[in-house]
């Protein structure tokens, strides 16, 4: 299973003006693609924590850190050079990226939203890549994605706007993300188990040692309405693999044992959703 890291770059999402939307976008879409996303970082605008953090994400091995903000003219946007300074490689002025830049202002001049096409010094800046960086096209904004590879792990730097970040992944970066992943998928199932978490504890902990690989998760419900109803208690159960088959397998296979744990227990069950695999 492939192991990603996310970091989240932009002191407005540390000081609460904005939220943090593109790490929950990119964990939903790795991990339906049966990848593992065990670290996600929020991080200031600050050349030597970006440049520490990425060496520390190299450091653990990660198969994909996905770095996104940043990327933008503004003296504030330092990622790249941060990026650079964590690879201990210069900045260097990459010519498919200054294409696309000049491609898009020229558009962009075209339909009115500029007047001005030339390629100013902080239009410039966006091409200024880390030595090796290949430039990913961006289908809504301006500032091209990057992608470098360093060791066994790449790294993806992607501008912070949502729908930008959201048109390089689903688009240029699609192949990228393809050779990096490989196949895998992702399935949830869940039941309602008519108990408190505190009872259920036991019949979760059996199915967990039978299944190490299952992640098995309980999630308390809003009481019942009713004076006297029962708690209730949502289980999922959820399991990343290479095929649909491998995953369905493991899936049955913790959710029969969790029945038989909690008949065994003497606790009902409401309902059991078995969703599809991503």
């Amino acid at each position: 299973m492939r192991q990603i890291e996310i970091l989240a770059i932009g002191n407005e999402i540390l000081i609460g003006d904005v939220q943090d939307t593109n790490s929950n976008y990119l964990c939903r879409l790795l991990t339906g693609r049966g990848a593992r996303v065990r670290r996600v970082v929020q991080l200031r605008d600050e050349e030597e924590a970006i440049a520490a953090e990425l060496r520390a994400a190299l450091g653990r091995e990660a198969d994909l850190v996905i770095i996104t903000g940043g990327l933008g003219p503004t003296d504030d946007d330092l990622t790249l050079r941060a990026v650079a300074q964590g690879l201990g490689r210069p900045l260097e002025e990459n010519a498919p990226a200054m294409a696309m830049l000049e491609e898009r202002y020229r558009r962009l001049a075209e339909q009115g939203w500029h007047g001005e096409t030339r390629i100013t010094p902080p239009r410039r800046k966006m091409a200024q890549f880390p030595a090796g960086g290949e430039a990913v096209a961006n289908p809504v904004g301006t500032a091209p994605g990057v992608v470098l590879r360093a060791g066994g792990s790449v790294i993806v730097c992607l501008p912070g706007v949502p729908d930008e970040m959201r048109g390089i992944v689903a688009g240029a970066l699609a192949p990228v993300l393809d050779q990096v992943l490989g196949e895998g998928t992702y399935a949830e199932w869940a039941i309602i188990a008519l108990a408190g978490e505190a009872t259920l504890a036991s019949c979760l902990r059996k199915v967990v040692a039978a299944h190490p690989h299952v992640y098995v998760k309980s999630h308390a419900q809003r009481l019942s309405r009713q004076p006297r109803g029962p708690l209730r208690v949502r289980i999922t159960l959820s399991l990343a693999g290479r095929t649909t088959a491998e995953v369905q397998a493991g899936l049955e296979a913790a959710l029969r044992d969790l029945l038989a744990a909690l008949e065994e227990a003497g606790i009902g069950v409401d309902e059991v959703e078995q969703g599809g695999t991503g």
